[in-house]
């Protein structure tokens, strides 16, 4: 908003500045106006860039994610993924978000994570409540809020499958990643 105002106000200054003195090189530097500090109040807005993972994640930890999607999301983190390392529970997230959009699939997160026979956590299609008070819940949450607002890159980039390590389906797919105890493809 603060852009959109000045700069009108930027090349009025700058014409009126024009119309006294015909040639900008010889201008003193008291008569050029100085730009307003839009740059720096741009910077001071914006919230500083997290350097990793973790540090995402701690800023976000919460009980909900508002909304019944991204709770979806988080629960089936915390079923699935709630022991791995932050980029393994992001992966599984980021997976399931890339189900949602591909088309080939139910086109919202809870549509993806109730598709009959595609995770075993869920009893006769419904979610078992997670624990919400514990630490593991709190940071699925966050990792939810991480993959559903796109905050970090790809971790299995472009995957739309997963499975544990311990099982051996025998797909014909492209491995993607290989993250904690799971194993991603596309």
């Amino acid at each position: 908003m603060l852009a959109a105002v000045t700069a009108p106000l930027l090349a009025v200054d700058v014409r009126s500045l024009e119309a006294r003195n015909s040639d900008f090189s010889t201008a003193s530097s008291a008569d050029i106006p100085l730009a307003p500090p839009a740059q720096a109040d741009d910077q001071q807005a914006a919230a500083p860039t997290p350097q990793s993972l973790e540090d995402l994640v701690a800023e976000r930890v919460a009980n909900t994610t508002g909304d019944q999607q991204g709770d979806c999301l988080a629960t089936s983190v915390y079923f699935e993924a709630k022991g791995e390392p932050l980029n393994g529970q992001l992966a599984v997230a980021q997976t399931i978000m890339n189900r949602a959009a591909s088309g080939r699939f139910p086109a919202s997160v809870c549509g993806v994570v109730r598709q009959p026979g595609q995770f075993s956590f869920l009893h006769k299609g419904s979610m078992p409540t997670p624990p919400r008070a514990s630490t593991a819940w709190k940071r699925a949450v966050a990792i939810a809020m991480i993959a559903r607002d796109g905050l970090w890159k790809q971790v299995a980039p472009d995957a739309l499958f997963f499975h544990a390590r311990r099982v051996s389906p025998g797909w014909g797919k492209i491995k993607v990643a290989s993250l904690g105890n799971h194993i991603f493809f596309r």
